[in-house]
């Protein structure tokens, strides 16, 4: 399959947070292997002046999803401190969007879109295909990607750009974001 950037389409890069990397608090195994791919499409989008999106986890410290609060995970993502900071060998453009998410104490979300304004700022950019990378695969991406499509877009999982904690959870998601209309592309079978 060939795909092609077009006008309307933007980028959107899920949580390449510290915590979510080999040393961090919750880390995806290989999630650093993402920030390559990631940067080659940044480089591409910037350079046909195409939006380019980052999610990002923005916890308060006593937040909902946290082990002490009876939640599955441990602190991780915290707002304002170094786990909570973009990947440092990601290549994050100046002008860049980013969409902060579960921001409050009681609210959880995995999906970028959940309780953001990024369904807005998408459509005030006339975007309507989404590239999408990032971690966790079987997480904060499937969730994003089936609220992209449900509200519409036409949402591209790009292969190498992406990585999941479990091998196993991380097929399945693919295979659900597929059954769900998304598509599954490999970096060279995007037309820059």
């Amino acid at each position: 399959m060939r795909v092609a950037l077009t006008g309307r389409s933007a980028l959107l890069i899920v949580d390449v947070q510290r915590d979510f990397m080999p040393g961090g608090s919750l880390p995806v195994p290989e999630g650093d292997s993402v920030i390559g791919p990631l940067n080659e499409l940044i480089v591409a989008f910037n350079g046909r002046k195409l939006p380019i999106l980052l999610t990002r986890d923005w916890h308060p410290p006593d937040h909902i999803s946290f082990r002490e609060r009876g939640g599955p995970w441990p602190p991780h993502c915290v707002a304002g401190t170094e786990g909570a900071e973009f990947h440092p060998h990601l290549k994050v453009p100046p002008e860049a969007l980013i969409i902060s998410k579960a921001t409050g104490r009681d609210s959880e979300a995995y999906s970028g879109f959940e309780g953001t304004d990024l369904d807005s700022v998408l459509r005030g950019l006339g975007v309507r295909r989404l590239f999408v990378g990032g971690v966790a695969t079987e997480y904060c991406v499937r969730a994003t990607v089936l609220d992209a499509l449900k509200l519409g877009y036409e949402a591209l999982v790009v292969e190498e750009a992406v990585r999941g904690i479990s091998r196993d959870e991380e097929e399945a998601a693919k295979s659900e974001m597929l059954r769900e209309g998304a598509i599954l592309v490999r970096l060279d079978e995007i037309i820059r």
